[in-house]
């Protein structure tokens, strides 16, 4: 067995890296989910909307699970991989990890199923063009 193998690596490509500050934080001083999961969203927009040509909206947000906190000072990694570009939508599976002093790293915190429709000036869905 090599090291890829026993190492889990993030899947996709680095669409958005940022740091977890004070400000983002919840009672227990952890990062809220919620800043979390908008970070997600912008990197998925960032995907889609290169993807799509253009302008894109969240339709839909699948699955998500939080597998450790993240703590201020932490470095955010959202990475993006394509599932699926239809007609209309595209499929994207956001992955986020952290580089962390206080926990090591890199660790994988999340995962969520996004899926963007491709919209048109007056915000009417459009088809996507190859």
């Amino acid at each position: 067995m090599n090291d890829i193998d026993i190492t889990p690596i993030p899947q996709g490509n680095l669409a958005l890296q940022t740091v977890a500050m004070p400000k983002d934080t919840n009672a227990s001083g952890d990062i809220f989910g919620g800043w979390l999961l908008s970070q997600m969203d912008i990197a998925g927009m960032i995907t889609a909307s290169e993807m799509a040509g253009g302008r894109v909206a969240t339709v839909a947000i699948n699955s998500m699970s939080f597998l450790t906190p993240v703590h201020v000072g932490a470095v955010v990694s959202c990475y993006c991989d394509v599932l699926e570009v239809g007609r209309s939508s595209i499929r994207i599976v956001v992955e986020v990890w952290i580089n962390s002093p206080h926990d090591g790293g890199p660790l994988k915190v999340t995962e969520g199923a996004f899926v963007f429709v491709a919209i048109d000036k007056n915000g009417r869905t459009r088809t996507i063009q190859p």
